[in-house]
């Protein structure tokens, strides 16, 4: 009777893998869906045999045999981390109302778990993550890793780690001293390095809605990129590097440091990401420009673009800057003018750099970003040095970056000097700083733009004044050297005013006296004498 009763009159495929030959009563009693399968093919089977194929059973031929250990042993099974995973995932899909109701009493107790069984039930719902969290296994897990590491310190882990447990898992891949000696991570940043990018999103999730430090999140996530990167196939680096992007993305800007997002371009430039994930990197990165030094700046240009440094991302990245919808504070503002003109001086010797791309690169911050344009102006002097073969034209386009009233007296004389500079672009430099000049005259009190020197009481000759007057500046000149540069431009100003009156009394008696101009007995002073 017992023969009969157990015969093997059903034929089980599980995925394609392995093939199962078990009693139909016996599955029917305990899975309502073998149940209600075998009641609609009973009236259509002539055969003695049944076969059944599962396509997608969760946990494949494993979780099977462990079912029908469960069945054919009248409703009894050992349970543990190790094996509850695939009992409650198969219990869900074989609606196996028993079982399941033994797993969610055992996971009652997940409390009781050390850190690496919960790990190891993670790892194991890697495999059939969609019916792990259909069941709510996997929701069940991630509290109770949330919870642990609320918890615990940072530095030290919980009560139920896997240090205070005998036993450990294939899972853990490294040593406890090396947790307890480690003091660039958080204690749980290797555990957690060992799940794949679908698990990591969860677990990253469910630590941001359990408040979890933002802080502490970014720095697993570049642990985790930096970890895995170093053992995986290209395309499962891919994958990693979104993910890690992605996760990066939800936390609090404060929290990502500016150099860990440099790295984590470093590791996405070798890889075929997609275009989102590289706009939101760059996205992060740009809104923090201002952080950064010129090394993370130069990043080679990709294979085939020509030049040395990758100008057009840097470029991306200022835009990103200006478009995050906030009023930009000087001080950042400034430091990222002083950041791009380092910047400046080391992609203008590129022969390659179009002159497009580098006025880009100079004209694309606004005036307020320089107190000075001494910097640009050297980025230029060296890329037409280099670029020898530009036009009058293309060179006054790329001059036209320059903001010649914040260049230097220095610079200026340079520029007038310079032969590499359109000579149209020298004469704006100097006039401006004459008219620069004119401005602190009058400023000091000494200068009057109608009537040339002011008399200041007590003066008795010329000598005086240009004292009185290098008295006067001094209260702003910390420098001596530009006193003097200074004072010399005050003397070539006067001798123009007193060349200036000359020619002026002169042309006065010369329309006195009609005659004499035409006969041409005197003729006007020469300028340069």
């Amino acid at each position: 009777m017992g023969a009969v009763e157990h015969a093997c009159d059903v034929e089980v495929d599980v995925n394609g893998e392995e093939t199962f030959f078990v009693n139909k009563t016996i599955l029917s009693s305990f899975s309502g869906r073998l149940s209600k399968l075998f009641h609609t093919s009973s009236a259509s089977t002539t055969t003695s045999t049944l076969r059944v194929i599962f396509h997608e059973l969760p946990g494949g031929p494993e979780a099977f045999e462990l079912a029908m250990i469960f069945c054919y042993n009248n409703g009894v099974i050992d349970i543990t981390p190790i094996n509850i995973c695939l009992l409650h995932c198969v219990a869900q899909f074989m609606e196996m109302t028993s079982l399941a109701d033994h797993t969610e009493k055992f996971l009652e107790g997940i409390s009781y778990w050390t850190w690496s069984e919960i790990l190891f039930v993670l790892k194991q719902c890697e495999d059939f993550i969609i019916s792990a969290n259909s069941s709510g296994i996997l929701q069940k897990c991630l509290d109770s890793l949330v919870t642990r590491i609320a918890s615990a310190s940072d530095s030290s882990p919980s009560n139920s780690s896997p240090e205070n447990n005998g036993v450990r898992f294939s899972c853990d891949t490294r040593s406890t001293e090396s947790q307890r000696t480690t003091t660039n991570r958080v204690w749980w940043f290797e555990g957690l390095s060992v799940l794949n990018p679908a698990v990591i999103e969860k677990v990253v999730k469910a630590m941001i809605s359990g408040k979890i430090s933002h802080m502490n999140i970014s720095k697993f996530l570049l642990y985790y990129l930096k970890v895995r990167s170093t053992v995986e196939l290209p395309s499962e680096k891919s994958k990693i590097t979104e993910t890690v992007i992605d996760l990066l993305s939800l936390l609090n800007k404060s929290s990502v440091s500016s150099k860990g997002l440099f790295g984590v371009l470093r590791i996405s430039s070798h890889l075929d990401t997609s275009k989102d994930c590289r706009n939101r990197l760059e996205s992060m990165i740009g809104s923090r420009i201002d952080e950064a030094m010129l090394d993370n700046l130069l990043v080679p240009a990709p294979t085939g673009m020509g030049m040395l440094y990758d100008v057009n991302l840097i470029l991306r990245f200022l835009k990103y800057f200006f478009n995050n919808g906030d009023q930009v504070p000087s001080t950042r503002l400034k430091r990222v003018g002083s950041l791009i003109d380092m910047y400046l001086a080391e992609v203008a010797p590129d022969s390659c750099l179009k002159p497009l791309k580098f006025i880009a690169l100079a004209t694309a911050l606004p005036d307020l970003a320089r107190d000075t344009h001494n910097g640009i102006y050297q980025a230029i002097d060296m890329y037409l040095e280099v670029h020898g073969g530009l036009s009058e034209e293309e060179k006054t386009k790329i001059c036209s970056a320059l903001n010649h009233e914040k260049l230097s007296s220095e610079a200026c004389k340079h520029l007038a000097q310079n032969a590499k500079f359109p000579s149209r672009i020298a004469i704006q430099a100097l006039v401006s700083q004459q008219t620069k000049l004119k401005s602190l005259l009058k400023d000091t009190g000494v200068f009057n733009p109608l009537y040339g020197k002011v008399p200041v009481k007590g003066e008795e000759n010329e000598g005086q004044q240009i004292v009185l007057y290098a008295e006067k500046l001094d209260i702003s000149m910390e420098n001596e050297k530009l006193k003097a540069n200074l004072q010399g431009m005050q003397w070539r100003v006067m001798e123009l005013e007193k060349l200036c009156k000359k020619m002026h009394a002169q042309m006065t008696k010369m329309r006195k006296n009609k005659s004499t101009y035409h006969s041409g007995a005197r003729s006007l002073p020469r300028l340069c004498s």
